[in-house]
């Protein structure tokens, strides 16, 4: 047994750094195949498989806002470890997907004019790259991508055979000032044409980022990933414009709408972070509870970034995780 990984696949958080360049990323180097994927009206999407040894299932990961596929590099190659091809993908407006003319003339700047047309590129890549993937299918998104996943779950039942929902944005928290002003506030700015501005709170990204401040509570795992963001223009997503602002507003009502979690058919397992500043927990009790076959977990010691945990708390988390997924490929 590798001594840089626990029995998971995770790795160790002494020489992390290490084990990620020189073991975790050439070992999924070997496995991956990448795609352009045409999303909705017609945008590019950067995509990315990972095959796995006589794969029991398929896992698509769905990272949340800011983010990217690959920083989401420990967990796939634990999945994949464990049996399971997995897909991964960069949503609009991140990474190295399609970027509107706003975002290019602010790299750091995450816009989207409709929320619709994240879950439009989700039904692109099922459509596209998953239907070509071993069965059964199965989802692990975060934050943003668990909005986007459940949106998706209502409206297409039948496709995922579980989903793993990671700190997901069924409220997002908008701080001291109200949600009806904050709506209404941004709602005006798109209004008269300023949609795609960044937020005036919002300053672009300007290089390493602060621990302190972060949604991780494992040091090594946050300055891992900070060095790979320092390095790569097209991860320097941080802060929303009013339209994304308004439209993460938005997505609760219809998230929450009356009979929409009912039609969720799969069996759906909502982990809440303990000590979470992006996402509001009730509103994620309020939906799993109407999910037919929902399971709720709280976390604790973990911040919004669940999965960069410190070792302690991060490694059981995981294992509840697979051992989710893999009752989905019995």
């Amino acid at each position: 047994m590798d001594e840089r990984f626990n029995a998971d696949g995770l790795v160790l958080s002494a020489n992390y750094e290490d084990t990620m360049e020189e073991a975790v990323l050439p070992f999924l180097e070997t496995r991956e195949k990448r795609y352009t994927v045409q999303g909705a009206d017609g945008k590019p999407l950067f995509c990315v498989t990972y095959g796995a040894d006589a794969p029991k299932g398929t896992v698509l990961v769905l990272h949340g806002f800011t983010e990217c596929a690959e920083k989401f590099a420990e967990l796939t190659y634990s999945l994949v470890r464990n049996g399971f091809s997995v897909i991964a993908y960069d949503q609009r407006g991140h990474g190295r997907s399609w970027r509107d003319d706003a975002a290019k003339k602010d790299i750091s700047l995450t816009h989207v004019s409709d929320f619709n047309e994240y879950v439009q590129d989700l039904e692109s890549i099922c459509e596209v790259v998953l239907k070509k993937m071993p069965k059964p299918w199965m989802i692990f998104a975060h934050s943003m991508g668990g909005a986007v996943t459940s949106l998706f779950l209502e409206r297409h039942p039948d496709v995922f055979s579980r989903a793993a929902l990671c700190a997901p944005m069924i409220a997002a928290d908008v701080g001291s000032i109200p949600r009806p002003i904050v709506k209404i506030m941004c709602r005006c700015f798109k209004l008269i044409g300023m949609g795609g501005k960044r937020v005036f709170i919002s300053k672009p990204y300007d290089g390493p980022e602060d621990f302190d401040t972060s949604f991780a509570t494992g040091r090594e795992r946050f300055d891992w990933y900070d060095g790979v963001k320092q390095e790569h223009e097209e991860y320097w997503n941080n802060g929303p414009s009013y339209s994304w602002t308004l439209e993460a507003i938005k997505v609760t009502k219809w998230l929450l709408k009356r009979g929409e979690p009912e039609k969720i058919a799969c069996p759906v397992k909502l982990y809440t972070a303990e000590d979470d500043a992006c996402v509001l927990p009730e509103p994620q009790k309020q939906f799993i509870g109407r999910v037919k076959q929902g399971e709720w977990a709280f976390v604790k010691g973990a911040k919004h970034e669940i999965f960069r945990s410190e070792d302690s708390v991060l490694f059981p988390w995981w294992h509840d995780v697979l051992a989710f997924l893999k009752k989905g490929a019995e």
